[in-house]
């Protein structure tokens, strides 16, 4: 069974090829939709291995498919915290690599990707989601991921490399610390990407039309490349910016 393959739905507005090398993932956030996906309990799904015969099948999918933007990953993390002794992500960067593939990095695990920008640099992007500055909120919701200013060194230390840097502000679970994250950080990134929060009662309370149109013209005067998802699109409907 194939491991690169094309994302399916929303997911198809982040990369138009895919890998999920684990399955799990040790951040415990409390928005996370994967484990409902995968049919797994949350308890279960925090018990990260890599998945089995995943370099081997990778290294098959890339003779049949090659140039592609790939991203690293959709349903699981690329730097759990056994990836520094495993080296499962740095190998899969170097097979797509060779297969002439743009790979893109997503990840709330902070500095701990740095050690493989000698590799995205050559070919690749450098993505980080945040959803609050603040440490404690960020251990709320989500107790396993780096807290936001080890994403944010991070951030700051691929653009220092000269390395395309892009921040995915989904879920936006509190507008006012969206619009904060993107006026702290606006220096060393050059996309955002921005949806807001479902699944949830809570999501009910925002009014997502004004978040969007605000957030849109903060990125337009900021003069930065912005996706708003579909469903903060048609949120805003039918007036305001026309976005990019």
């Amino acid at each position: 069974m194939s491991v690169l393959y094309q994302p399916a739905g929303k997911a198809l507005e982040y990369s138009e090829r895919a890998v999920n090398l684990y399955r799990g993932c040790a951040h415990g956030c409390a928005y996370c939709y994967a484990p409902n996906v995968l049919r797994m309990g949350r308890d279960e799904f925090r018990a990260v291995v890599p998945r089995p015969g995943v370099l081997a099948q990778l290294k098959k999918d890339c003779l049949k498919d090659r140039g592609r933007d790939v991203l690293l990953c959709f349903t699981c993390d690329p730097y759990p915290p056994d990836e520094v002794e495993q080296g499962t992500t740095r190998k899969a960067i170097e097979i797509l690599q060779m297969a002439g593939h743009r790979v893109t990095i997503l990840t709330k695990a902070g500095t701990r990707a740095v050690r493989d920008f000698d590799l995205v640099r050559l070919a690749g992007r450098f993505a980080s989601t945040l959803t609050f500055l603040d440490d404690k909120r960020s251990l709320l919701w989500e107790p396993g991921a780096a807290l936001p200013g080890d994403r944010l060194e991070a951030l700051q230390e691929a653009h220092r490399r000269d390395i395309p840097t892009w921040v995915s502000l989904e879920p936006v679970l509190d507008p006012e610390a969206a619009i904060a994250i993107i006026e702290r950080t606006h220096r060393y990134v050059e996309l955002y990407k921005v949806g807001r929060w479902n699944h949830d009662p809570r999501s009910q309370a925002i009014e997502w039309g004004t978040f969007g149109h605000r957030v849109e013209t903060l990125l337009i005067s900021l003069g930065k490349q912005y996706l708003l998802k579909e469903d903060l699109r048609k949120a805003m409907a039918p007036c305001g910016p026309s976005g990019r």
